[in-house]
């Protein structure tokens, strides 16, 4: 068989879509089903317009916040606590045992700590002159 190795940053959604599916498959006949699922907390204003957000997914028992945003104008309030503690009660509820997130943002570390996260890992320099840390909790 030829094969011909392709770089690109502009892959078809569809291209994209078949490594996620192929990989899920070979990955539920490797270790059994993730049963992944998106789960998203959002919080917005009296306008309806979002101030802060949680993108993540639970599988294979845990709760992954891949992206967590607070606005300015509701930072210092406790929001990264109260979104967290919200994904992590509907994790719960999944049957999720525990959950982890990422961070080289020294103010958010600090505010995953005080919900009760530890750090477990760390990237130097990355990006250049920070350090990404990964951390997680038992649920």
């Amino acid at each position: 068989m030829n094969t011909k190795l392709v770089v690109t940053d502009k892959p078809e959604p569809n291209e994209l879509g078949a490594i996620g599916e192929n990989l899920s498959a070979f990955n539920d006949a490797d270790v059994g089903p993730s049963e992944r699922r998106t789960l998203a907390i959002l919080v917005r204003d009296e306008a309806g317009a979002l101030k802060a957000g949680i993108n993540g997914y639970t599988g294979w028992g845990w709760l992954f916040t891949q992206w967590l945003w607070v606005d300015e104008s509701l930072r210092g309030q406790g929001m990264a606590g109260r979104m967290l503690q919200a994904a992590e009660d509907e994790a719960r509820a999944r049957g999720c045992h525990s959950a982890w997130i990422d961070t080289f943002n020294p103010v958010a570390e600090k505010a995953y700590t005080r919900q009760g996260y530890a750090v477990f890992g760390e990237l130097p320099d990355f990006p250049i002159g920070r350090t990404r840390k990964f951390l997680k909790k038992k649920l």
